[in-house]
């Protein structure tokens, strides 16, 4: 069955043979943005609240599972202790699922953290020699956690007490061998699967320069890896892909829908401050005066702020492109970056005639209940590529973003030629082929989860 679906995403596609960049035609405007880094005015001054980015995709190693990863605190220097970085303890992290299409969550992983501070007034050192395993008595300071499940059927059960929080990488002197530390704190989950929390490289490479008026008005800054060297911590969690799908069933019900949280205590309890599904949406789509709204709603409010929705069919960045590139903006409304937005893309959804990652596509969805609302959509029926293209669909690499996002896909470069239209037209936009001239992480991604590659020790001025 899952076979027989693949191969009709790839013919509905026209990708069956291959697949060559002229596929681009298929995969209207592949809206992938950059991700989210101080995307909007209060969380920008909150950083451990801060969710930066969010991945999904099929296990590389291990086909029958899913790995959900998301990251929070942007730049992170390396060399910023002695308090280090962690996970606040007021709040809760939270990744979720929407597996029937209606914009709410269907399963939610929850973590919660504690403190375990032994310094007291003692010292000021993270750690008072060197730290060889993940109870190394040396390690002062910890972080603990607790992860909870929640599903309709079950509610909350606890799946992980007392996980040992990966420690930030204080050096080589205080943390010789980290990679074994990491290894250390994996927990393995009931049912199968695994978790971790942790610090870890900051994976998302671009030009963060875009913000200077899109490059230099010239594409004169780019090239150069902002987010190089800093690290920032991450929670990430592996399950058999039919714990995640409707009705646990994921030949029937391959598509699931994906988006993090951050709930923040507050005297009148605990409020949402952030959220990411699709990278870059509340950067560049959402205007100002709205981004802290959206941080704070659910993906089932957004067909119903059509300020919002405006903002997708009508964009504001290809107007800024035209303004400063004089390369013309696509007409309006955009109803290709709506379904891949918002709807996932499916023929019955728009434009795009292309059955790939819709809930609506789920054999046992209700199509009455299907509501249009922003998070990352991933068809867990694709298998793993085995060459994998940093262009993802545009590049008729069907695992990639924005079918769900892998940590080497280059969603800066995607999303930049999605919104000029190079779906719609089925080319590239020849001026912005290079994009921003950051086309890979500077560090490999690992063969095995948690993927993300071991967090920097070493200070970004020093690289």
């Amino acid at each position: 069955m899952e076979l027989r679906r693949h191969r009709r995403v790839l013919i509905a596609l026209g990708l069956a043979g291959a697949l060559a960049a002229s596929s681009v035609t298929l995969l209207a405007p592949d809206t992938g943005d950059a991700s989210s880094h101080r995307e909007a005015p209060l969380i920008a001054g909150d950083p451990r609240n801060d969710n930066t980015d969010v991945y999904a995709f099929t296990s590389p190693d291990k086909p029958g599972t899913v790995t959900l990863i998301a990251n929070w605190i942007p730049f992170e220097e390396p060399a910023g202790g002695p308090n280090f970085y962690t996970f606040d303890t007021r709040s809760r992290y939270n990744i979720k699922i929407d597996n029937n299409g209606n914009g709410m969550p269907d399963v939610t992983y929850q973590w919660t953290f504690r403190d375990e501070d032994k310094r007291g007034t003692s010292t000021f050192l993270y750690n008072n020699g060197p730290v060889t395993s993940i109870d190394d008595p040396n390690l002062l300071f910890r972080q603990r956690y607790t992860l909870k499940k929640f599903t309709a059927k079950d509610g909350w059960t606890t799946v992980v007490k007392d996980g040992v929080v990966a420690p930030s990488h204080a050096g080589a002197a205080s943390m010789p061998d980290y990679a074994r530390l990491r290894e250390q704190s994996l927990r393995k989950l009931p049912g199968g699967g695994v978790s971790f929390a942790g610090q870890a490289d900051e994976a998302f490479f671009l030009d963060l320069r875009v913000f200077d008026l899109l490059y230099g008005g010239d594409l004169s800054e780019v090239g150069q890896d902002t987010t190089k060297g800093y690290n920032v911590h991450t929670i990430a969690i592996q399950v058999p892909k039919n714990e995640v799908a409707l009705k646990n069933d994921a030949t029937r019900n391959p598509v699931i829908g994906v988006w993090s949280t951050t709930e923040k205590w507050s005297p009148k309890g605990y409020r949402q401050v952030s959220r990411l599904g699709n990278p870059l949406v509340n950067e560049v789509v959402v205007p100002a005066g709205l981004k802290d709204t959206f941080n704070a709603i659910s993906p089932d409010k957004d067909a119903g702020i059509p300020a919002v929705v405006k903002r997708v069919t009508d964009p504001e960045l290809p107007k800024l492109i035209e303004g400063i590139y004089k390369i013309p903006a696509p007409k309006t409304p955009r109803d290709d970056l709506a379904e891949i937005y918002l709807t996932g893309i499916a023929k019955a959804n728009g434009p795009i005639k292309a059955d790939l990652n819709s809930q609506i596509l789920n054999k046992d969805a209700d199509p009455k209940k299907f509501r249009p609302s922003e998070m990352l959509r991933l068809n867990l029926a694709i298998p793993p590529t085995r060459t994998p293209n940093r262009l993802g669909v545009l590049a008729g690499d069907l695992q990639g973003f924005p079918n769900g996002r892998r940590l080497g896909d280059d969603v800066l470069d995607i999303s930049l030629q999605a919104v000029e239209g190079a779906a719609r037209t089925g080319k590239l936009v020849p001026a912005l082929a290079a994009g921003d001239k950051v086309d890979a992480n500077d560090k490999p991604f690992l063969a095995t989860f948690p993927y993300i590659p071991l967090p920097s020790s070493v200070a970004v001025n020093q690289r």
